[in-house]
């Protein structure tokens, strides 16, 4: 199970209006991702980024069977519910709370807001799907309200398919996500320069 151990940056969460949440991805860790944050319009949020323990939220595929990835998984979901659940004790409503992942990270945030559909200030998954060997649309009945959304992925990607994002944004706007898609041709995966430019106009405007 991961050892909760969240890092923090930007205003104190007691003195912010929002908030926004970033997950590393796999052999990354919370430092890492916090390092997005200077080229990001987030200068007025309270940042905290969750460590996973052993710099990796699932040891397999996001697209392996989900069994596989636990308990591993269901922690790493755990973690961000009650990273949640601290910020809104301290005032800040989900509708001001905004969630951010990149690679596996960006697949653990899809999955959790996914779950947990709310309206939230906004997601960003720069390469990544909702989990699973296959996305089962029954994990998911909730409704995100309106909820913008950026996903992106190269193509190809040695880790994202184009197929699960098309899925992906298929379920978040049956689920009233309001979702801006990108696929980059031969993009490396990384986060380019204009998927930071995409984030910013869709989703921290």
């Amino acid at each position: 199970m991961h050892i909760k151990h969240i890092v923090t940056a930007g205003k104190n969460l007691k003195d912010a209006e929002k908030a926004l949440i970033m997950v590393h991805g796999r052999g990354a860790s919370a430092e890492d991702i916090l390092q997005l944050a200077p080229y990001l319009h987030v200068k007025e949020f309270a940042l905290l980024a969750p460590d996973a323990t052993n710099h990796t939220w699932y040891p397999h595929s996001f697209m392996a069977p989900a069994h596989q990835n636990e308990p591993w998984l269901s922690s790493g979901i755990e973690n961000l519910v009650d990273l949640v659940n601290t910020i809104t004790a301290q005032g800040i409503d989900t509708e001001n709370i905004y969630l951010l992942g990149f690679s596996q990270g960006a697949c653990l945030t899809l999955e959790f807001a996914a779950r947990n559909a709310t309206r939230f200030g906004g997601i960003v998954a720069f390469t990544g799907g909702l989990i699973g060997e296959e996305v089962n649309r029954d994990n998911y009945p909730g409704d995100f309200k309106g909820t913008p959304v950026f996903i992106s992925t190269g193509n190809p990607d040695p880790h994202v398919p184009v197929k699960r994002i098309r899925a992906t944004t298929d379920i978040l706007e049956e689920m009233n996500a309001v979702v801006t898609e990108q696929v980059y041709e031969n993009r490396p995966h990384t986060i380019s320069q204009d998927e930071i430019e995409q984030a910013n106009t869709t989703i921290f405007k």
